[in-house]
C-alpha cells in the first residue's frame, strides 16, 4: 500500500493523514441507516435494489473520506477493483447454481424430493419433521428463502389445519432451512463465506459440520420436547395428499429423477472444482428432462415445437433465466418457477457493492481504527472468536444485511487469525454462525423481514424456536473457548 502511495502521481503531496474515529464511524452509521430506510421503505424487496444503492452511496461516502485524508482518486479506484477481484470465481459459482435449479426444476429433481420429502411426514412428529424435511430440501436446493417460501409455507399451512403452533412450526422450518443452507455445497452465502477467506467449499463444509451437526442435533431434541408437551391430534392430512397429487400430475416422479443430485454429490466425492461439478450437473439435468419430464421441457418451448433444435432452446433457456410453470397451483408455482442464471444477478450485484465497500474500509485503514480496540481486549483464542461472532451479530443488526455481516468481519479479522496461527477456515465457519445464522433473528434484517412475511409469523414470535440459529453461535463460541476443533495453520 505504502509503494502504491509513492508512486501515484495523483496522491497529495505529503503523507495521507490516518483517519479519525469520526472518519472510521461515518460510513457505517450512513451504511446502518441507509439499509434500515431501505428494509422500512421497501420491506422484503429492499434485496431487489434498494440495498445495492444503499451500499453504494454508503461506498461513495467512504471515497469521500478517504480523498479528504490525502488519498488519490486512483488508489481508491483499485481497491475497489480489488476486492471485487476476489470473488470473482464465487461469482461464476453462483451463476452455475443458478443454472442448476432451473434444470433441476424443469428435470424433476427437486419436485421429486419435495414429493418424497412430504410424503414421509408423521402427524405425531410434525416440529422435528419439518425441521427435517426442510433441512433437505434446503441442502439439495441449496436456499434457505426458497425453502422457506415454499416448504415452509405449505407446513404452517398444515400446522393451522391441524391446530398446531405456527409460531414453533416457523421455528422449525427456518433452523433447517439455515442448516440446510449452512451446510449445502449450492449456497450463495456459504459459497462466499468459504471464497472471501481463500477456503475450498468442501473444507469448509466439512470444518463447518462440527458446529452445524451438533446445533441441528439440539434444535431436533428441542422441537421433539415441544411436540410432546404442546401435542394435538394432527387434521388436515388430505392436505399434504393434494400436493403430492398436484406434483405427480406435474412431473413424471421418479428415483430416475434424482441421477442429477447423485452426479453432483459423485463429483463433489471426487473434489471437481465446484463450477464444474455444478454446471455439469445443470446440463445433465436437462438432457435428463428431454427424455423424462417432456412435457415439463415442451412447456418451455416458445416456438411450441418438437424438434431437436426446440429442446435445445428450452434447455438453453432455462439455464438462463430459468423454469416457469403456471399450474396454477400458488405454492407449487412459487416452488417450480425460479432458477436461471439471471436469478442470480442482484445477488452478485448485492456481493459486488458490499465488497468494494468493505475493501474501502480495509485497505485505508477505517476498520482498524474501530478493531484494534477490539482486538487488543481479545487476548485468547476465543475471545478472538467470540469478538468475531458478535462483530458479525452486530452487522446484521446495523446494517440489517447478511452480506454485509460477512463481508466485513473477513476483512476486519482476517490478518489477526493469521497472526495467531489460525487456519482460515475457523473465519469462515465463524462468520456463518455469526453472520449468516443470526439473520432471520433480527426483524429488521432483510432475512429476517422476508420470513416473517411469507410464513405469516412475526420474527419475534418464531425466534425463540428457531434453536438452530442461535445453537450455532452459541456452540461456536464454546468451541473457541475449550480449544475444540480449532485448526491450526503450523502444528505448534
Amino acid at each position: 500500500m505504502d509503494r502504491m502511495r509513492e508512486t501515484d502521481p495523483q496522491s497529495t503531496p505529503g503523507q495521507p493523514r490516518e483517519p479519525s474515529y469520526v472518519d472510521a464511524l461515518l460510513p457505517l452509521v450512513i451504511l446502518a441507516v441507509l439499509v434500515s430506510s431501505a428494509v422500512v421503505l421497501f420491506g422484503v424487496d429492499a434485496m431487489a435494489g434498494p440495498l445495492q444503492v444503499a451500499m453504494m452511496l454508503a461506498g461513495m461516502v467512504a471515497s469521500l473520506i478517504i480523498l479528504k485524508n490525502g488519498h488519490s482518486w486512483e488508489s481508491v479506484a483499485e481497491a475497489g477493483r480489488r476486492g471485487v477481484s476476489s470473488v470473482v470465481s464465487a461469482i461464476f459459482i453462483l451463476l452455475t447454481v443458478g443454472a442448476l435449479i432451473g434444470t433441476w426444476n424443469m428435470s424433476g429433481t427437486i419436485p421429486t424430493l419435495v414429493y418424497y420429502g412430504l410424503g414421509i411426514i408423521n402427524p405425531n412428529w410434525f416440529y422435528v419433521t419439518a425441521l427435517i424435511v426442510c433441512a433437505v430440501t434446503s441442502i439439495c436446493i441449496g436456499s434457505s428463502w426458497t425453502t422457506a417460501g415454499t416448504i415452509g409455507v405449505g407446513l404452517i399451512g398444515l400446522a393451522s389445519l391441524a391446530d398446531l403452533s405456527p409460531a414453533i412450526t416457523a421455528g422449525a422450518v427456518v433452523s433447517g432451512a439455515y442448516t440446510g443452507d449452512k451446510l449445502s455445497p449450492l449456497s450463495e452465502t456459504t459459497i462466499l463465506a468459504a471464497q472471501l477467506t481463500g477456503n475450498d467449499i468442501y473444507e469448509h463444509l466439512r470444518h463447518q459440520a462440527w458446529v452445524s451437526g451438533p446445533a441441528f442435533i439440539i434444535a431436533a431434541i428441542g422441537l421433539i420436547s415441544l411436540g410432546f408437551i404442546g401435542h394435538s391430534a394432527m387434521a388436515g392430512s388430505e392436505v399434504i395428499y393434494s400436493e403430492l397429487m398436484a406434483l405427480d400430475q406435474i412431473f413424471n416422479i421418479s428415483v430416475i429423477n434424482l441421477l442429477p443430485l447423485l452426479l453432483l454429490v459423485g463429483l463433489s466425492f471426487r473434489r471437481t472444482p465446484a463450477s464444474l461439478a455444478i454446471m455439469t450437473s445443470a446440463l445433465f439435468a436437462g438432457l435428463l428432462g428431454c427424455f423424462t419430464q417432456p412435457k415439463a421441457v415442451l412447456a418451455m418451448m416458445p416456438d411450441g415445437g418438437a424438434g431437436l433444435e426446440d429442446y435445445i432452446k428450452a434447455v438453453w433457456q432455462v439455464i438462463a433465466s430459468g423454469y416457469h410453470t403456471d399450474t396454477g397451483i400458488e405454492a407449487v408455482d412459487s416452488l417450480l418457477s425460479r432458477g436461471g442464471m439471471a436469478s442470480m444477478l442482484l445477488t452478485v450485484w448485492l456481493i459486488i457493492v458490499a465488497l468494494a465497500f468493505g475493501s474501502l474500509l480495509d485497505e485505508f485503514g477505517l476498520l482498524s481504527k474501530l478493531v484494534t480496540p477490539l482486538l487488543t481486549r481479545a487476548k485468547h483464542t476465543g475471545s478472538l472468536i467470540a469478538t468475531s461472532i458478535f462483530t458479525a451479530i452486530g452487522l446484521n443488526v446495523i446494517t440489517a444485511d447478511q452480506y454485509v455481516a460477512v463481508v466485513l468481519p473477513v476483512r476486519l479479522f482476517r490478518v489477526e487469525f493469521e497472526k495467531r496461527n489460525l487456519a482460515s477456515k475457523n473465519l469462515s465457519r465463524v462468520v456463518s454462525d455469526g453472520g449468516i445464522v443470526t439473520a432471520p433473528l433480527v426483524p429488521w434484517n432483510s432475512c429476517g423481514a422476508y420470513m416473517a412475511a411469507v410464513l405469516g409469523v412475526p420474527t419475534l414470535a418464531y425466534a425463540p424456536f428457531a434453536i438452530f440459529n442461535y445453537a450455532s453461535p452459541l456452540l461456536d463460541i464454546l468451541y473457541g473457548g475449550l480449544g475444540i476443533k480449532i485448526a491450526r495453520i503450523r502444528e505448534n
